[in-house]
């Protein structure tokens, strides 16, 4: 009998620290979580931001190669050809 009382008790030792156990590691899957989301979305506005300033340059490479000129307008870049 003793021994059946030595098992229950162990068992239940056990599953006390596994739940101490389980709760520290959400934790730290919670913050994990919450790093990579804001690295996601810094490297999406990078990527955002160096696809529009490839796309500017790329236009006026264009303007340019046709014998134009880049104008800047108020809001935008206006290419005049002379």
């Amino acid at each position: 009998m003793s021994d059946q009382n030595d098992l229950t008790k162990h068992k239940a030792d056990n599953t006390d620290s596994d739940i101490t156990s389980q709760n520290i590691h959400a934790q730290q899957v919670s913050i994990k979580s919450w790093t990579q989301k804001i690295l996601v979305v810094l490297l999406c506005t990078a990527s955002f931001y160096g696809g529009w300033k490839s796309y500017e340059s790329n236009m006026v490479n264009e303007c340019t190669a046709n014998g134009g000129k880049m104008i800047e307008g108020q809001k935008t870049m206006i290419c005049q050809l002379s």
